[in-house]
């Protein structure tokens, strides 16, 4: 449960932006205070914007944002909300994060918006919270197990004590909803989500994955049980005699409500979970390849490859080398707006140990 910020007429937020941040989130979060200001026709909240060296940081998309300030004089906050995107994973600024411990150590109530939360888990302040972030990243850190004292969850966001932490896209729009309701009252907040044709605030017990009935394009019981079963399942396989037993049917009955729902047999929607979760940890982890394997279910790293390779076009070793690609432009652009880089450059970019097996 949240502890409320102090009530009192004005906040100032700030949204420290990353390098690679998303415009959408941070956008989403941003505009609720807009809108807030404008219906109360009074000053409610006030923004800063902050980068490391105050300079202006380029989005995902490319576009530059510039700044109100850098790091330091460090401002007087009631919320810091970290701003994250792509290639996370890699980020190691040691004075940002020195920084964002400062804030704590000041008690100024910290949050993040999309991966900003990797962030935070990264410096040591999500330990012991309960906390989210894009629903991409939860399979590389339960893999990884690398920040065992943070309780990762699937909620769209997250309110524990003094941390706020969102998904990306538009899920930022409703926990600064939420946050707007307990400061200044919910009329308040349902007249900026009427402003934004948002049809619904949505609240803290709200998911943020698409429900697997909603990506099937039916609601059928029966199929989305054994969806959920394959789901769950993609280390240690089921096969299709234990799926159709645990939802009540034949074998012959499950292939036919997959054939006539879906468009496929039931195996080969498992073989695409399963590599869809493969091609996740190959963009989000250092895990070699052969490990990914064996992680998503498969006897063997050469029938691992011939199957990605079959269903995306490319070898796993090729999506690990479009990532390595993307991670060189970001440092690149990274290093041309400061002078110098803010992204960690000890990991091994050429990936050793991770060769590719051919089939």
């Amino acid at each position: 449960m949240a502890t409320p910020i102090p009530a009192k007429g004005h906040y100032d937020i700030g949204f420290l932006l990353l390098p690679g941040f998303s415009q959408l989130a941070f956008s989403s979060a941003l505009e609720p205070l807009r809108m807030a200001n404008h219906l109360a026709d009074r000053t409610l909240y006030t923004w800063h914007l902050v980068s490391r060296d105050g300079g202006a940081v380029s989005a995902s998309s490319g576009l530059s944002t510039p700044v109100n300030q850098a790091l330091e004089p460090m401002p007087a906050l009631d919320l810091l909300l970290v701003c994250g995107g792509v290639e996370v994973q890699r980020y190691d600024d040691r004075a940002t994060l020195a920084w964002l411990r400062r804030l704590a150590d000041r008690r100024i109530p910290l949050g993040a918006v999309c991966t900003g939360g990797y962030v935070l888990a990264l410096a040591g302040l999500l330990d012991g919270y309960r906390c989210t972030l894009h629903w991409e990243h939860m399979s590389s850190l339960h893999e990884a197990q690398r920040f065992p004292g943070v309780t990762f969850t699937s909620q769209l966001f997250v309110m524990d004590r003094d941390r706020y932490t969102c998904s990306g896209g538009i899920a930022p729009l409703d926990m600064m909803l939420n946050l707007i309701g307990r400061q200044q009252g919910l009329a308040l907040a349902e007249s900026i989500a009427e402003e934004f044709i948002h049809e619904r605030i949505r609240g803290v017990g709200d998911r943020q994955r698409t429900p697997l009935r909603v990506r099937l394009g039916h609601s059928h019981p029966k199929l989305e049980e054994v969806a959920n079963l394959m789901e769950a399942n993609l280390h240690e396989l089921l096969g299709l005699d234990e799926l159709a037993s645990y939802a009540g049917l034949s074998r012959r009955q499950l292939e036919r409500l997959f054939q006539r729902y879906v468009g496929c047999p039931p195996l080969r929607f498992y073989l695409e979970l399963r590599l869809a979760r493969a091609r996740l940890l190959l963009l989000q982890t250092h895990m070699p390849i052969t490990e990914v394997a064996m992680a998503c279910g498969f006897v063997s790293p050469p029938h691992f490859t011939k199957c990605y390779h079959d269903y995306f076009g490319h070898s796993p070793s090729s999506e690990r080398k479009r990532r390595h690609d993307r991670q060189a432009d970001l440092l690149e652009a990274t290093m041309h707006e400061v002078g110098e880089p803010l992204l960690d450059e000890s990991g091994d970019l050429d990936e050793r140990g991770d060769k590719e097996v051919r089939p």
